[in-house]
């Protein structure tokens, strides 16, 4: 039986967590001043941190990309546009533990050698932008940031930055351009950010967790973190359970944990009730099944069974669930958070929501499976970013797992499911 690993997550339950003196005295970036910022960056790849928001593309390796030497300004941006359905890890950590990301800011800043850095935060969560704002303003009036911190020689300015609130400025690029002052929209790549960022400069964008992770690491040292986890995918990370379970909230675990591990420290699914569906990673990622249950939940398994683990966001869908209602919901999304840039995306959002509305009223026809693939496959790959890609997840996998499903909607000419039932007073 894998067990719980909490570090991000370790005070939360304390009254103080978000506060420096239930923090400390950031003696992880203590220690990483005193050391030269290659070897940090060496450290974090010999750890095996992957990038916790979503990708999983190796951190050390993303920071080893930045070209030293050039006489251009490095800059490091934190991603905490967190805002896919399903997706909430980043909003509570940065809520109860603000300072282990200020912490990792200043660390991960000094390995790439910037001197300016940035968090940007989604505009909604306004509650959790003046948490980490008062965080990086405690760390200032302690000299953690600013001129010479520690007696280092080091400087780093850090602003929180705050966004507009479009899902597409999750997008690292779109990101880069909205806090440019631009209208948040994917850039063409290349060149990549490490070469040409944030104002034209070398720039590592970084998700909260992942930045948030490295003081431990620090701390601890690289082999403590690879202890953990699974070959390929080390380490430890946030389970954000929600939907039909009994306790939901986010469960901090190894790599490689199961759902129905998960499952057992929150009580099961509510009570009389049976998992039909879930997703691995978020509304972006292909749903699973409960034949998934025992699926270890790291990159390469999760990736092998044909989904993605993405921001482990555990969606989980008990039988009162209609699928198709669901894949709607996640479809008007999508289609209201497209940037409009591309064809594929813009296009084909809008007429997988309107054939979907269709098909959940029972309307439509069998013909309109087919149809919804089709426009799925012709954004597939075809799309400018991910947002196209990830929107197909859900009308590739609903319509090859629950076909019949989609059938009976035709055949009684309306939605089999009372939408009642799966909400929390339909249980009662």
């Amino acid at each position: 039986m894998t067990t719980l690993t909490p570090v991000l997550t370790r005070n939360w339950d304390q009254p103080d967590s978000f506060t420096l003196e239930g923090y400390g005295d950031y003696a992880a970036a203590r220690k990483a001043l005193s050391q030269e910022p290659d070897s940090i960056i060496q450290m974090v790849k010999d750890s095996g941190l992957r990038g916790r928001g979503g990708a999983g593309f190796p951190t050390g390796m993303k920071w080893g990309f930045i070209p030293q030497g050039d006489g251009k300004a490095h800059y490091l941006v934190v991603n905490a546009d967190e805002s896919e359905p399903g997706t909430c890890k980043d909003i509570p950590l940065m809520m109860a533990n603000p300072h282990s990301l200020v912490e990792g800011v200043i660390i991960t800043s000094y390995a790439i050698r910037a001197n300016h850095a940035f968090i940007y935060v989604r505009g909604e969560v306004l509650h959790v932008i003046r948490r980490v704002q008062a965080a990086v303003r405690e760390a200032y009036e302690k000299g953690y940031l600013g001129k010479d911190i520690f007696g280092s020689g080091y400087d780093l300015e850090l602003v929180v930055h705050s966004g507009a609130g479009a899902y597409i400025c999750g997008e690292e690029t779109a990101l880069l351009d909205s806090l440019e002052g631009h209208r948040g929209q994917p850039r063409l790549k290349p060149p990549f950010p490490a070469v040409a960022g944030l104002y034209a400069c070398p720039t590592v964008i970084n998700n909260v967790e992942s930045v948030a992770s490295v003081p431990s690491i620090v701390a601890n040292g690289a082999d403590w973190f690879a202890g953990m986890g699974t070959e390929k995918s080390k380490g430890f990370g946030i389970f954000s359970l929600s939907g039909h379970v009994t306790r939901p909230g986010q469960y901090e675990a190894p790599l490689g944990i199961t759902l129905r591990e998960l499952l057992d420290m929150a009580g099961g699914i509510r009570a009389g009730h049976e998992l039909k569906f879930w997703t691995p990673g978020g509304s972006s990622t292909p749903i699973f099944t409960a034949e998934h249950l025992d699926v270890p939940l790291d990159f390469e398994s999760v990736g092998a069974k044909g989904s993605m683990l993405g921001t482990r966001a555990l969606q989980i869908f008990d039988e009162t669930t209609c699928v198709v209602r669901a894949v709607l919901r996640w479809t008007e999304f999508y289609a209201h958070e497209s940037c409009g840039k591309c064809t594929p995306c813009r296009e084909g959002t809008f007429w997988l929501k309107q054939v979907l509305k269709r098909l959940e009223k029972g309307q439509g026809s069998e013909e309109d499976l087919t149809t919804i693939t089709d426009i799925a496959d012709n954004i597939l790959g075809r799309s400018f970013c991910a947002l196209g890609d990830g929107a197909t997840s859900c009308i590739h996998s609903s319509v090859k797992l629950f076909r019949d499903e989609y059938l009976k909607h035709f055949e009684i000419g309306g939605c089999p499911f009372d939408p009642a039932a799966s909400t929390v007073w339909g249980s009662k």
